[in-house]
């Protein structure tokens, strides 16, 4: 039974309605009349419903697949403009309970060195991010009761959020942790955290089952319920994913956009974000033991149609991915990524000589590119490499944020809080070559903010960024 307000997994990730949605696509994927009429309908930036964009996923012709891309394009920048926001993840442990066969910190993998960072461990990692130039951390850990308890998670929280270094500060902290309690949650909430990121991995029951064989993360409907519980702990931006390349990507592509409207229709709020990773090597895990694995081209079908049939969400792309991959998600609906990322524990500032930082990463990184090389790189594509955390700060969070990002008026204050940390940026941690190239662009953008008040108003906020002032907003 398929019930999309439902709050049981199996009725809002209905099986049978994949299934029948997947036949539906695979008959229609040389319908071009209908696949026109469904980027015609995309046009107004209301989205598709699952069934819909599984046809366009389907979509093989040369001639409409651009315009699919073209579409995508035009979405993006309409919602997002040419701001990429930047983020760093940040390992506190690696001690897990389950024993998941992807990922290489499931218990049975001997070879990997534990370690969870100490409170002091944590300070000296987080002064390496700020002295990096990151204002946005997402912090990560293992399923671990004993080790890496809700306290734990807590307290790192309030610890990161207390430094003060030079002109640095994390202004917002995002959480991707095991699916936990509605009372965790809250606990969550009240601690000031960002958005709770959660990967489903796969939405095939079965196929999840045997990928989690033990551990409290084999529970299918658990995890997959756990935004819904985050919602009612009072925690309204949420972000989901899938790990494409466990199961077939057309079956975990539409469960994605299933649960995105299971959200909305629950909840009144979508997603604030959609991660797309595909399985990655590290440790004792090579991706070639994946059937499933996705090549570029399919995956840069997968983000244009996430983008035109969820236009409002933010879409994260990670450092799994290659400069030239990260390159062409960009433009067909990107809007978040990483830089200068390390994905092991205490991989930022000095780790103990015992513990080879490369030998505790969950996943290999494939661009390995300093903070700085990435946003020079952006800049010279034409983008604004943003660092705003405003609407999180200003209270523009779940249903306000949605509201303002569906009715395009986000953009009157994202452009100029964009503009305004990146002046931050290139005054404190820029290269020369960086720090011309992001001046040169503030100036260009500065001329294209259309509300005369708010264009005088950020020019004089610039100036007092210049003179040593800094966190300005709108």
């Amino acid at each position: 039974m398929y019930k999309v307000d439902s709050k049981k997994a199996e009725e809002f990730i209905s099986h049978d309605e994949i299934m029948d949605t997947l036949a539906y696509a695979n008959e229609n994927r040389h319908n071009r009349e209908l696949i026109r009429a469904l980027i015609d309908k995309a046009r107004s930036c209301k989205g598709l419903s699952h069934r819909e964009a599984a046809v366009l996923l389907e979509c093989e012709d040369p001639d409409l697949l651009q315009d699919i891309y073209q579409l995508a394009r035009d979405i993006k920048r309409k919602f997002y403009g040419n701001r990429i926001v930047m983020f760093a993840p940040l390992y506190l442990s690696n001690y897990c309970v389950n024993s998941c066969v992807y990922c290489p910190y499931h218990i049975k993998n001997k070879s990997i060195p534990r370690r969870k960072l100490t409170q002091d461990e944590i300070r000296r990692e987080v002064v390496a991010l700020q002295d990096m130039g990151h204002k946005r951390l997402a912090l990560e850990a293992g399923e671990d009761p004993l080790h890496n308890p809700i306290e734990y998670i807590l307290e790192s929280i309030r610890t990161i959020y207390g430094i003060q270094h030079k002109n640095g500060a994390i202004r917002r902290v995002n959480v991707n942790i095991a699916a936990t309690t509605v009372e965790n949650y809250r606990k969550l909430r009240e601690a000031g955290i960002g958005t709770y990121i959660l990967f489903q991995e796969t939405y095939h029951k079965e196929n999840y089952e045997q990928l989690h064989p033990r551990g409290p993360k084999s529970d299918y409907a658990y995890h997959t319920e756990a935004m819904d519980r985050a919602m009612e702990g009072g925690i309204d931006d949420v972000g989901i994913g899938v790990l494409f390349g466990l199961n077939t990507y057309r079956y975990d592509f539409v469960g994605l956009l299933m649960h995105a409207e299971h959200l909305e229709a629950a909840f009144g709020v979508g997603p604030h974000t959609i991660s797309v990773p595909r399985i990655c090597s590290a440790d004792d895990i090579d991706k070639g033991d994946f059937e499933n694995a996705i090549s570029d081209e399919i995956f840069q079908k997968i983000v244009a149609v996430i983008r035109i049939s969820v236009p409002y969400t933010g879409m994260i792309i990670s450092t799994r991915e290659s400069q030239q991959s990260r390159e062409k998600v960009l433009e067909l609906g990107v809007s978040q990524i990483s830089g200068g990322s390390r994905t092991s524990v205490g991989g930022y500032a000095d780790a103990p000589a015992d513990i080879p930082v490369e030998s505790s990463a969950q996943f290999d990184v494939s661009d390995t590119r300093s903070l700085d090389e990435i946003v020079q790189w952006l800049l010279r594509l034409g983008y604004i490499p943003s660092f705003c955390t405003a609407c999180y700060r200003e209270g523009r969070t779940g249903d306000r944020f949605m509201s303002l990002v569906k009715t395009g008026q986000i953009a009157n204050c994202c452009a100029p809080n964009a503009l305004m940390t990146l002046q931050e940026y290139l005054e404190d941690y820029a290269s020369p070559e960086t720090r011309r190239l992001g001046e040169q662009m503030i100036r260009e953008q500065m001329e294209l903010i259309p509300n005369p008040a708010i264009r005088r108003r950020a020019l004089e906020r610039l100036q007092r960024i210049a003179e040593g002032q800094r966190d300005f907003r709108f």
